[in-house]
């Protein structure tokens, strides 16, 4: 029988050569073409596909206020019209090659993208060139589409008790930032929305120097240069483009708690967050220690706070602990515990509070941090065998500040964080004053 940190040593053994080596296949060529839009290229020349994303440094916490939900919608309204395309002929066309494309807004950024023979990677770029600057958009594209929105979010927001308690819980977490409003958008606002919000969004940040152009897959990085050259070079630059400036937070003084009561909801659930420091370049530690935090007391059967409520006191049938490394801005560090049944959502609080101080006191667990770090060593081994991820991974992060020299360093930041530099954080981020404490349950629930 092989003994626990026997196996971890093992394990740490088997990935540490296949890591060095991924390291040195990963081919990444990054440049900035003269009207300033950034082409990061990852060759990988396995199959005979690519797939190509266009990051926008706009998301909803760009959004001016009143218009919440107009990023997103510009997101749907850019699958109309152009100058060269009939409304729904850019997914027609991509379908027509034999590839697929979507698009998603974020906080931060809002990406579009396309997966397709290695060969129509010209034609995705024309398409995509097209619509950076020449949508044609109508009124009537303004009410159909306006009404899509809305029914998404009654899907996906209004009929899910979940959702809105998450809503009011980041709400309640940010007074003053952007991140405290929903992507999709409050609805009164939604219904507001009309072709002037839209159009003014669109010309202040959709041009090449507020763009990334991600190419994943197999191309060269100087086939990538001629076409992006071709299609996006010959796009003007705005030379108008805002500095990307943020209402920041006050100082958080006091803790926050809400109740949301809903008759829809199935399972009541305690969630509290903390704000948290984000990832920044060039001094990724915090966010390394925080992530491995995360992972230690939430991620997966043998966490810590699963060890604690599931099996040593059966209070609980999930917890979790949630990091958002990849913001702008300051971020959130998540708790959530469910209950057993005929447990109330007060003593799974305290019994997560009693976890929590019992963690603060026995430290790390170096045989569970060495394990971790062996399954994140091995994940980040595995996705580079998908493009999308890559695409993902390096789009996101330069969407946000970072830099290609900070993704590539990533993983070494992980394995070189301590046990130390994870009580450090704890420390930093368990301030109950910059945390809001929520509690999800029945309508008529005591």
């Amino acid at each position: 029988m092989i003994r626990l940190p026997m196996l971890a040593a093992l394990v740490a053994t088997l990935f540490t050569a296949p890591l060095a080596q991924a390291r040195a296949n990963e081919a990444v060529t990054h440049f900035t073409l003269d009207n300033g839009m950034e082409v990061v290229v990852v060759e990988d020349h396995r199959a005979p596909v690519v797939q190509q994303m266009v990051w926008y440094r706009a998301g909803s916490a760009d959004e001016p206020k009143g218009s919440s939900g107009v990023a997103h919608f510009l997101e749907h309204l850019l699958f109309k019209a152009t100058d060269k395309l009939e409304a729904g002929e850019f997914s027609a066309t991509v379908a027509a090659n034999g590839g697929r494309d979507n698009a998603f807004t974020s906080y931060d950024y809002t990406a579009y993208y396309q997966r397709v023979a290695a060969d129509r990677l010209g034609l995705m770029m024309e398409m995509e060139a097209d619509r950076m600057k020449n949508i044609r958009l109508t009124p009537e594209n303004i009410r159909t589409e306006r009404d899509v929105i809305l029914e998404e979010r009654n899907q996906r927001t209004e009929n899910n008790p979940a959702a809105l308690f998450s809503e009011q819980l980041n709400a309640a977490q940010y007074l003053n930032h952007r991140y405290g409003v929903p992507i999709i958008g409050w609805k009164h606002e939604m219904e507001e929305l009309d072709l002037e919000d839209a159009l003014s969004f669109y010309e202040l940040y959709y041009s090449p120097n507020n763009a990334i152009l991600v190419v994943s897959g197999d191309v060269t990085p100087d086939e990538v240069r001629e076409l992006a050259e071709a299609t996006y070079g010959q796009i003007p630059a705005n030379p108008d483009l805002p500095e990307r400036l943020r209402t920041e937070e006050p100082p958080q003084i006091a803790e926050r708690r809400l109740t949301y009561r809903d008759a829809r909801v199935a399972q009541p659930y305690v969630r509290r967050s903390y704000l948290a420091q984000e990832r920044d370049s060039g001094a990724q530690e915090e966010a390394a220690a925080l992530l491995l935090l995360s992972e230690l007391l939430g991620g997966g059967t043998t966490s810590y706070l699963n060890e604690k409520l599931q099996f040593d006191k059966q209070i609980a049938t999930y917890t979790g602990a949630f990091y958002k490394a990849d913001t702008l801005d300051d971020t959130t560090f998540d708790l959530v515990v469910l209950p057993v049944p005929g447990v109330s959502l007060e003593d799974a609080e305290a019994a997560m509070d009693a976890a929590l101080a019992e963690f603060m006191e026995e430290g790390v667990d170096p045989e569970h941090l060495e394990r971790i770090k062996a399954q994140l060593r091995a994940d980040q081994i595995y996705a580079r065998d998908d493009a999308d991820r890559v695409a993902h991974r390096y789009g996101s992060a330069l969407a946000i500040g970072l830099t290609v020299e900070d993704v590539q360093a990533w993983p070494d930041v992980l394995q070189a964080v301590t046990a130390k530099d994870i009580m450090q954080a704890a420390r930093d981020v368990f301030h109950k004053p910059a945390s809001v404490t929520g509690w999800l349950m029945k309508e008529d629930a005591q």
